[in-house]
């Protein structure tokens, strides 16, 4: 896993125990090795757009790949940010993290849900990159999506979705989920 942050971390490993404990209701040993990134600590400016997120988050998995040679089956690497609706005769922004996943058999990407930012966070985004005003919460306390959300949302959770989307794309196909359980259970 590209990167250190533990909210991150879990959120990646919340996501394989889910898809691979409940999902193939089967029990697989799940470790995942934080690798220590500089490019992660370089850039403190949210990336602004879904494509530039997912190619952040592919770099950086690629790079670990590329440097670790084969050590691990799965590289991942999350990346999160912003990323612009426009409706309504103005554009929107929008919070979410995108996961890239590489291994064996190919690469996919998961992404989380999307939370709006509101009006008063941003200033004008008609022309150029947003300037975002001010952003709530703190990482410590769940990051920005967790201060949007009251909580009930935060890094780690939509890290854990994406990384479930990935493993869900990554799979199709080639593993078989647990039957369909009925309305009686």
């Amino acid at each position: 896993m590209a990167g250190d942050a533990p909210d991150v971390l879990l959120g990646v490993r919340d996501g394989l125990l889910r898809f691979f404990h409940d999902g193939l209701d089967r029990p697989v040993p799940v470790a995942v090795v934080p690798q220590d990134e500089a490019a992660e600590k370089a850039s403190p400016r949210l990336p602004l757009g879904d494509a530039e997120m997912i190619e952040t988050a592919r770099a950086r998995a690629s790079g670990l790949r590329d440097r670790l040679l084969g050590a691990y089956p799965f590289y991942l690497a999350a990346c999160g940010g912003l990323h612009r609706v426009a409706y309504g005769g103005r554009d929107h922004l929008f919070v979410r993290a995108w996961v890239a996943l590489l291994g064996p058999v190919g690469e996919a990407v998961g992404g989380s849900g999307s939370v709006e930012l509101p009006e008063r966070f941003v200033g004008e985004t008609a022309a150029g990159p947003p300037p975002v005003l001010s952003l709530p919460g703190t990482r410590r306390r769940g990051g920005l999506l967790a201060s949007l959300t009251g909580g009930l949302e935060t890094r780690r959770s939509a890290v854990s979705l994406a990384t479930l989307h990935a493993l869900s794309s990554f799979f199709a196909g080639l593993l078989e989920s647990r039957p369909v359980r009925g309305p009686g259970g």
